[in-house]
């Protein structure tokens, strides 16, 4: 056994998993016991009897989602006509689709959008929220009232959120006046140090938790950067939440951000932020190998979204030069031009072997930096080969390499470690004292049907869109079950409703 001393709660459950990551690697009839707070109270190898239900499959911790706008869901493939040629015209879009949102549609959507990140494997999700005030601009009664919506909307579908309520004060560098259109984003420091205290009693619920979004570089005054770190340390509570910022999305922003403050935006975040473990730099697609070194030295996480990213023509992150560097990122979703983790981490892969001609996107295993084109640098991530990817004897499940010596098991290590940690979560583990979020992978799902050590998690990721994800817990409570979210009709209806609403009012 690898752990034997097990919490006797009589509260706590138990199930037994016949195949589970356990570190680096499958291990095989493991009991996983839950306390009531939703925590892993014990990990057990080896286990022969049976105290609970038994799971088969191949169990795996969620994946943590660093970056969501949850209202965008319903904007996704509306913004592709031949008049949006870039982020800037694309914004215009958005900012006229979220002029008609009311609360009641914020919240059917967020609820769609959350069941069916759950239903990809995306257990926790990191929702960075600027849509603050009632169309036109004024206040709601409850100046909270659209933070409850998100809260309300992930309650509904059962997922583990970070609440991430953004400082937003000006419509451009220079502190530009907010523009029409973003009349409901404006918010200031002291505004979001509010919303924190109304907010408190809903982040009681182990599954909510609340950090802080300074928006960009261009939206939030230089003052406001310096007083950050105060806030931290005073009405955030424990000095641990998360903070989350775009940054360096576009070469525009880079070039006004030099024009305005001298530096381009990374390196200014870097002079001025008190950017440490706690932060997630969101994007820094267009960030030198200096700055990124520095996001690296500091501890702070970046947060990719590669759909998004490349849906909005924003540029190719330099991933294998940042892990190399001994940077970590996680993912994130965005916009939600796609909800799944698969399809992110698919991208930025191949992204990263078309930028270097190369199969290997990774910089973090022996790699020493991007290769120029051309090159034929074969490095980066250990490759599976055929021994031991499919099942052989019985009980062998992993080949010498281990469950994540992959390209795929690469790819999830980074995003379990790096998502967790910015989003300040005890997730992306399966062991004591982390929260029991947890995917089943379908075993017999033709993507993985025969497949043993790092296949599994490279079939996952690299075989196809057909989704193998049977089974979703998220603090020790089944939300998806054999493929199904227990609430994905009702749901599904009352997004139908606000959609069709939304298209009659335009």
């Amino acid at each position: 056994m690898a752990e034997s001393t097990l919490n006797a709660n009589p509260g706590c459950r138990a199930w037994r998993f016949d195949r589970i990551l356990i570190g680096d690697d499958w291990q095989r009839d493991v009991e996983v016991r839950v306390d009531g707070r939703g925590r892993i109270a014990g990990v057990t190898t080896g286990v022969e009897e049976v105290r609970g239900e038994t799971v088969t499959g191949w169990a795996v911790p969620g994946v943590p989602n660093v970056h969501s706008h949850s209202f965008q869901r319903a904007l996704a493939g509306l913004a592709e006509g031949p008049g949006p040629d870039s982020f800037w015209s694309w914004r215009e879009v958005m900012y006229s689709f979220l002029a008609r949102l009311t609360p009641d549609d914020v919240e059917a959507i967020t609820a769609q959008l959350y069941v069916e990140l759950l239903k990809a494997g995306l257990t926790c999700v990191g929702e960075f929220h600027y849509l603050h005030h009632p169309p036109g601009g004024g206040v709601y009664d409850d100046p909270a009232e659209m933070s409850r919506r998100v809260l309300a909307g992930a309650r509904t579908a059962g997922i583990r959120l970070v609440h991430l309520p953004a400082v937003y004060e000006s419509g451009g560098f220079g502190g530009r006046p907010l523009a029409r259109g973003q009349e409901r984003f404006g918010m200031d420091l002291e505004g979001v140090a509010r919303l924190h205290e109304l907010l408190r009693s809903e982040a009681r619920d182990p599954c909510v938790s609340l950090g802080w979004a300074l928006h960009s570089l261009r939206a939030v005054s230089p003052g406001s950067f310096r007083q950050v770190a105060g806030l931290l340390a005073g009405s955030a509570g424990d000095g641990i939440a998360p903070v989350h910022v775009h940054v360096a999305e576009q070469r525009r922003e880079v070039r006004e951000c030099i024009a305005d403050r001298g530096a381009r935006p990374v390196e200014w975040l870097l002079d001025h932020a008190p950017v440490d473990e706690r932060w997630c730099l969101i994007h820094a697609t267009h960030a030198t190998g200096a700055e990124l070194a520095g996001v690296a030295q500091r501890g702070a996480v970046v947060g990719l979204c590669p759909t998004t990213e490349a849906n909005l023509g924003d540029g190719l992150f330099p991933l294998r030069a940042f892990t190399a560097g001994g940077g970590g990122f996680g993912i994130g979703t965005d916009s939600h031009v796609s909800r799944s983790p698969v399809e992110e981490l698919r991208l930025l892969d191949y992204g990263q072997r078309l930028r270097s001609e190369s199969r290997a996107a990774l910089g973090d295993a022996g790699e020493k930096g991007d290769s120029a084109p051309g090159s034929e640098s074969t490095g980066g991530a250990a490759r599976s080969g055929a021994g031991g990817a499919l099942s052989g004897a019985e009980g062998a499940l992993s080949s010498a390499e281990g469950a994540l010596s992959g390209a795929g098991g690469a790819l999830l290590r980074h995003v379990w470690r790096g998502g967790s940690r910015a989003l300040a979560a005890d997730c992306g583990s399966i062991e004591r004292g982390m929260q029991a979020d947890l995917v089943v992978l379908d075993a017999d799902h033709p993507a993985l049907v025969g497949r043993l050590g790092p296949a599994v998690l490279d079939s996952w990721i690299f075989s196809g869109t057909d989704n193998p994800v049977r089974d979703v817990m998220v603090g020790g409570d089944w939300v998806v079950r054999d493929g199904r979210h227990s609430r994905e009709d009702t749901v599904g209806r009352a997004y139908a409703r606000t959609v069709r609403g939304l298209a009659a009012g335009g």
